[in-house]
């Protein structure tokens, strides 16, 4: 299977550079994988779609402003993304900045462009643009108030309110871009979906790398996706499990959630170590499915599940998810749930009714 399978054409004017006022007032594309069906809805709608018995599960990480900008000594411009932090306390991030080596220094900057007394040195280089960084003094101590909120690329505008590029639910912070699914969901719709029975829980994944990274390999086999730290806690897997004994979908907000949640389910069938090898396996026969339903095992561990078309999902039942960049994971994760043709199919038609696209953008419900 090729990269290049996922593709598609999408105006530029189509990119959602702003969040709407009403985080629930976007709309919801309902895509019903049975049926072969496509239903234009709104999100704060989506309650409708949801049995009692039913179990929500969202991607709790909260974002950290993780854009910092800095001067090397000898005046040159450096811009840093942190990405996550390494068992060593040091920092692994993405510089932008010429002749930056092993031992180099970044002087850290205020908003005023002074230097401060926060300074990072480049203890590794890695692949292409990353490095690791060592800061002398605490990172958390500094954040909040020389950080800045890391938006993608494709948006241009500055955003007034950077909390609205976290969920209402995001609690641990690290995460260097947002779950962006559940940017969708209010306070007062988790409290009616809750007052008609369905149960809401949460796992964390904190979105790194992979985000930012398109896959730039011919073939999709060949794309290594970076591991990302996540977990699920004993007590959530608990009530997880016993919802579906009852009879109750598992219904995922948004990739990373998917990814965590098949994650715990391989870990529950004793599956360990690197995950990627599943999906290649799965996806021999390149024919999409889904295994009998697996329970879910709590974990904390980095996951580097993998998912395309041909794995065979032992979790999650719907998802929702926003609409994703050509040739990315994410794309390829989506056609994997509900088939590569019916997405092109709905992201073509999405683009004739002219849905916002990305981070920013609307939504859809696959079921």
């Amino acid at each position: 299977m090729n990269t290049a399978d996922f593709n598609y054409t999408l105006p530029q004017a189509l990119i959602a550079q702003r969040p709407l006022p009403q985080r629930d007032a976007s709309r919801l594309m309902v895509v019903n994988r049975a049926e072969q069906s496509i239903v234009h809805q709104t999100f704060s709608n989506i309650l409708d779609y949801f049995q009692p018995g039913d179990v929500l599960v969202a991607n709790n990480s909260r974002v950290i402003p993780a854009r910092l900008y800095g001067r090397k000594p000898t005046g040159g411009k450096v811009e840093i993304l942190l990405l996550s932090q390494q068992e060593n306390g040091n920092w692994q991030a993405m510089v932008g900045g010429k002749r930056l080596g092993e031992g180099s220094q970044i002087h850290l900057l205020d908003d005023n462009e002074n230097e401060t007394d926060l300074v990072a040195t480049v203890t590794a280089v890695l692949d292409g643009p990353q490095r690791e960084l060592n800061f002398n003094q605490p990172l958390e101590d500094w954040l909040e108030t020389i950080g800045h909120t890391p938006l993608p690329p494709y948006i241009h505008e500055q955003l007034d309110e950077p909390e609205r590029y976290q969920t209402v639910y995001s609690r641990p912070a690290g995460s260097a871009a947002a779950p962006t699914a559940g940017l969708h969901f209010t306070g007062d719709l988790l409290l009616a979906l809750r007052e008609k029975g369905v149960i809401f829980e949460t796992v964390t994944l904190h979105v790194g790398l992979d985000t930012f990274k398109p896959v730039a390999a011919e073939h999709v086999a060949a794309h290594t996706i970076h591991s990302e730290w996540a977990s699920l806690t004993p007590e959530s897997a608990k009530r997880i499990n016993e919802a579906k004994l009852a009879g109750g979908r598992l219904i995922a907000v948004g990739t990373t959630s998917v990814r965590t949640l098949e994650t715990a389910a391989l870990r529950s069938a004793g599956i360990n170590g690197t995950l990627q090898t599943i999906s290649a396996r799965d996806a021999s026969g390149e024919t999409s499915g889904f295994c009998p339903w697996k329970p879910v095992s709590a974990f904390t561990t980095p996951t580097d599940l993998f998912i395309y078309p041909g794995y065979k999902f032992r979790a999650v039942d719907a998802m929702i998810t926003n609409f994703h960049l050509p040739h990315s994971s994410l794309l390829m994760l989506v056609s994997a749930f509900a088939g590569r043709e019916f997405i092109l199919h709905a992201y073509e038609t999405a683009v004739a009714e002219k849905y916002r696209f990305f981070s920013f953008g609307d939504a859809m419900l696959i079921l």
